[in-house]
């Protein structure tokens, strides 16, 4: 018994120190000196963008109200300001953006090659999406539902009317899939005609090759807008699918992805919060603690971000909350007025809610 217990002793000194030497996951985990910029010896794409000094965000450019580009190259839409709120909350500067325009089919390969730091662009969240593809996806900001378009005049009131008729559809999306199985259910036999990009396919709908248009609803009142005679065509009362949208980022960059992730949360949290861009500046004064830190005025949760700790402040000055993007782009001060319905804060009947900024 004494002789195996010396070489069980001899063995724990050999080993006690060679465990000692072995990172442990927390410290692996822990970052540098810029707050979460890294992890481990792995770069973060926050890295890169800092370095490159712009965002480089993937949009649609063609759906007014979400993201369009007019003739000056001008971009707009909530889409486009979910990019700029990224910008100003690493540069303080919502400028420091570069807008491509990707196409359905092309989105998620531009995010996996690196062509662009991430998605803002009528992009569902679907589990396919979030595992195989390798997609990560920040909060909703904008939920909607799959529709039908058709001319007032066509005598389709619902889709058990589409026997025999042709619907047009955007390839690469979730819309076709909904299509068909909403289609099946109903045992409706229809025609397909898929289209590589969006402006081909609703080109195909306004000349009449198809009977219908089907897309997410926001984008199909906001494609009607476009059309010669947007009075002539109407959205049957039907709702397809769920269809929650918002900005998405590549898979495994948790660093990457928690500021994109906690520069969407701010723009609820502030609306919540009464924060607005007129605001913004005076309530740093203000004596409620939960103001003040998501202003930055106290503690540091700017810095476990990689931030700084005014990064919501910055956000809100340059780009506004949410209900100020929603109101601008889709709302009452826009074209389309489209009531706040399920994007409302949780507070107004709505499925808007952000984790406490502590």
């Amino acid at each position: 018994m004494r002789k195996w217990s010396s070489r069980l002793l001899a063995t724990l000194v050999l080993v006690i120190p060679l465990a000692a030497c072995v990172q442990s996951p927390s410290d692996s985990a822990s970052g540098d000196s810029q707050g979460g910029a890294t992890t481990g010896t792995t770069t973060s794409r926050l890295d890169t963008v800092k370095s490159r000094g712009k965002l480089i965000c993937g949009v649609d450019g063609g759906i007014p109200g979400f993201s369009f580009v007019d003739q000056n190259g001008q971009y707009s839409g909530l889409d486009v300001d979910i990019c700029k709120a990224v910008a100003a909350a690493i540069f303080n500067d919502p400028n420091a953006v570069e807008y491509r325009n990707l196409d359905s089919t092309e989105r998620f390969e531009a995010l996996k090659s690196g062509e662009v730091d991430m998605l803002s662009r009528n992009t569902t969240w679907t589990v396919t999406r979030d595992t195989s593809v390798g997609m990560e996806f920040a909060p909703t900001t904008f939920y909607d539902g799959q529709g039908m378009m058709v001319r007032q005049d066509s005598g389709i009131t619902s889709l058990e009317d589409f026997q025999g008729r042709a619907v047009c559809v955007e390839a690469g999306t979730t819309t076709e899939l909904n299509l068909t199985d909403n289609m099946r259910e109903r045992g409706v036999e229809f025609e397909t005609k898929t289209f590589q990009q969006a402006d081909p396919a609703y080109a195909a709908y306004a000349e009449g090759a198809c009977d219908g248009m089907t897309s997410d609803k926001s984008q199909l009142i906001a494609r009607r807008s476009t059309l010669p005679n947007p009075d002539d065509h109407i959205l049957l009362d039907v709702t397809m699918s769920k269809e929650p949208l918002g900005p998405v980022t590549i898979n495994n960059d948790s660093t990457w992805f928690d500021v994109v992730k906690w520069t969407t949360f701010a723009l609820i949290e502030a609306e919540e919060l009464g924060i607005n861009q007129a605001n913004v500046d005076q309530l740093k004064t203000s004596e409620d603690p939960t103001i003040r830190r998501f202003l930055g005025v106290e503690g540091d949760l700017g810095q476990g971000l990689g931030l700084e700790n005014e990064f919501a402040a910055n956000v809100i000055k340059q780009v506004g909350n949410y209900g100020e993007i929603y109101e601008r782009n889709l709302g009452q001060a826009s074209q389309f007025k489209l009531e706040r319905g399920q994007n409302a804060l949780w507070t107004e009947g709505g499925l808007l809610y952000s984790p406490p900024f502590r």
